[in-house]
């Protein structure tokens, strides 16, 4: 089988994924889901046997995720998740601030009680998913499309930060609080810049380690 058909269709019914893109998509998903959290050497080998195709678009995926700021790869040898640098993660966290704190104030209080249906997190619900869902809507209140598309530039970055910085019940605990407490400030059409402030820079500060 040619390494890019990919999944197999006869009828020609699907559109085509390469086998370079199949693994970029496979490795990646794993690291922002903190499957792979550069504890261990990747194998180009052992990740071609796993899909089930050659190296080659194995190497190809993994000089990608090296260009994009995920893999560290060492020649002849593999490639380790490279670690979240304290740098990104400040940069992120400001580059929220600043679309995050421009949407609270052009907020109703009629957005409050959206907001407040979406900091509730049921048991069955993804908490990096629902934590997302919460502050994605407040951007998209603004009704400002490029806004919105640069906020959507941050997703996977964020998901990757957010598996690292709630991983204990009390930390998620903090976060379902403060978006119940900036929830109900927007309602009552108070100013929640504040609320917000504190609420990323315990992001910030739960990725630092402390």
């Amino acid at each position: 089988m040619d390494d890019d058909d990919w999944p197999p269709d006869p009828l020609n019914e699907r559109p085509r994924v390469s086998a370079s893109r199949r693994a970029y998509e496979h490795v990646k998903q794993q690291i922002l889901d903190g499957t792979l959290e550069g504890t261990e050497l990747l194998s180009e080998g052992d990740i071609a046997q796993e899909l089930g195709v050659s190296r080659t678009p194995v190497r190809t995926a993994f000089g990608q995720l090296e260009s994009e700021g995920y893999l560290k790869l060492y020649p002849k040898r593999g490639a380790i998740v490279t670690p979240i640098a304290p740098r990104e993660a400040e940069e992120v966290i400001e580059t929220r601030w600043m679309i995050e704190r421009y949407a609270l104030e052009q907020a109703s209080p009629a957005l409050g009680a959206e907001l407040g249906q979406l900091a509730e997190v049921g048991d069955e619900q993804d908490f990096i998913e629902a934590d997302r869902a919460f502050h994605r809507a407040l951007v998209a209140s603004t009704g400002n499309a490029i806004l919105l598309s640069l906020y959507d530039t941050l997703r996977d970055r964020q998901r990757r930060m957010l598996r690292v910085s709630t991983r204990t019940d009390e930390r998620k605990a903090t976060i379902v609080a403060e978006h119940r407490e900036l929830a109900a400030a927007v309602a009552a059409g108070q100013d929640a810049t504040e609320i917000l402030r504190r609420h990323l820079d315990g992001a910030l500060a739960a990725l630092r380690g402390r």
